[in-house]
């Protein structure tokens, strides 16, 4: 294995690149960091591409490729000291362990059952990433991203998910012409608003075939995918908030239609 002890090596500056969108889609890889990240991809037969590691984090990873019978060439691995470690990575405390991954290439999208999220323009990495996660807790079978949410392979939505992108599959799609689709096979598709006319999500009971559609953090749901609904439901607050989290609504909402 080759020992990386500058930071200016080429290989900091390769994974230090790999932060912005442009660079992760070109080349299709993205980064992964921290012990449970790590942990996650290799229990789930991920590939790694180039895995990098402090000195004292070895046996974990010995460890780790072991128990679950991972093998990864030594060419591909680096033993690097912890200002390298620090310099690759976005966090304040890195846990000396960062892998390159190539992206995800999902299956084929199945609509002959199933419950699935579509996430419409969600902004902040932290509410994708806790959003995703939600979904996964509560045994949804996809999450639908369309242009304008946060790209899952962001640190930050990465950091949120905690390995749930390993579980549930994840696509970007255009809503409009996906809830068509939906519709076309009798799925209930049920949006979220803010509204007097919408119907309390408590008495909505969804079949085996829906879809939830959750808005944009300021200005909520599209009105042109909210037309398209077969239901637009709303949470009763009793409270004085105006609003609440996206993220919190939604694991409400996913959770009672469970």
């Amino acid at each position: 294995m080759e020992h990386i002890t500058s930071t200016r090596n080429h290989w900091v500056t390769e994974v230090k690149q790999l932060n912005r969108k442009k660079i992760r889609d070109k080349k299709q890889q993205f980064v992964i960091e921290g012990r449970h990240l790590i942990t996650e991809a290799v229990e789930n037969g991920a590939v790694i591409d180039y895995l990098f590691i402090q000195q004292d984090c070895c046996d974990f990873i010995a460890e780790l490729f072991l128990r679950c019978q991972y093998s990864l060439d030594e060419k591909r691995m680096f033993i690097v000291n912890a200002n390298v470690m620090k310099a690759m990575t976005q966090t304040q405390a890195p846990q000396g362990v960062l892998a390159i991954c190539p992206q995800f290439h999902m299956p084929e999208l199945s609509f002959e059952s199933g419950r699935f999220l579509l996430l419409d323009r969600i902004q902040d990495p932290g509410n994708v990433g806790t959003m995703i996660r939600t979904a996964d807790a509560a045994n949804y079978d996809a999450v639908i991203l369309n242009e304008g949410s946060a790209d899952i392979y962001n640190q930050k939505v990465l950091r949120s998910m905690q390995g749930s992108h390993y579980h549930v599959p994840i696509y970007y799609r255009a809503l409009d012409t996906f809830i068509d689709q939906l519709k076309e096979k009798q799925w209930q598709i049920y949006g979220t608003k803010l509204d007097k006319n919408a119907v309390d999500y408590r008495s909505v009971h969804p079949t085996d075939c829906f879809a939830v559609l959750m808005g944009n953090e300021g200005q909520g749901a599209s009105e042109h995918l909210l037309e398209k609904t077969t239901t637009n439901v709303y949470l009763p607050m009793p409270g004085r908030a105006e609003s609440l989290n996206v993220a919190v609504a939604t694991g409400i909402i996913l959770f009672r239609w469970q």
